[in-house]
């Protein structure tokens, strides 16, 4: 269910959608606990990074083909550097995806960017920002699959609470500012496509 006060009529946002003019923001799938991240990060070594589990592959195989069948256009797709949301973005996406800094992982601790404005994890929360606020090419949508600490850089630790394949749908906004219209669990894209 949608958390309360965006509440989503899921219709209407698919309807929405089909236009373009949306960024979406997915926090990466469910992944295997037993394996743990190596600082720093090693991009190209797949044995130091938290890898999806087969469950957090197959959401985001149904997450792709219920966005497919919905019939919601994908433009660009966004990804952390690290593997976990590369391969999401791929299997939502399916096609390539472009990785990006700023939507990788930035680390524990990163909610108290409030209370240091000028460090790190704000300017990420920034850098994360303005990407969700370019506005995507006429008749499409971009997605970006990022992380938890991230979206709480990015959005305010209200969103902290982020769960594994949950969606924030962001209008493009000529302010410069997007706006949240839906926060989507994976299972309410997959129940509207069987509808």
């Amino acid at each position: 269910m949608s958390s309360p006060g965006y509440a989503t009529d899921l219709n209407g946002l698919v309807a929405s959608l089909k236009g373009g003019g949306y960024v979406i923001v997915f926090r990466h799938g469910a992944t295997d606990d037993s394996q743990k991240d190596v600082y720093p990060f090693k991009f190209d070594d797949m044995s130091a990074q938290r890898q999806l589990s087969d469950k957090g592959r197959a959401l985001a195989r149904e997450l792709g083909a219920a966005l497919a069948k919905l019939g919601v256009p994908i433009g660009e797709i966004y990804t952390s550097q690290l593997n976990r949301a590369v391969e999401t973005g791929r299997l939502i996406g399916g096609k390539d995806v472009s990785p990006v800094e700023a939507l990788t992982d930035s680390g524990a601790g990163s909610w108290s960017a409030m209370a240091n404005p000028d460090g790190k994890n704000a300017n990420i929360g920034r850098s994360v920002r303005d990407l969700v606020s370019a506005p995507p090419k006429a008749g499409v949508n971009n997605l970006a699959v990022t992380h938890k600490t991230n979206v709480a850089d990015a959005f305010g630790k209200e969103f902290a609470d982020i769960r594994e394949g949950e969606a924030l749908v962001y209008k493009a906004s000529t302010s410069g500012q997007p706006v949240l219209v839906a926060r989507v669990q994976p299972g309410e894209w997959i129940a509207q496509a069987g509808s």
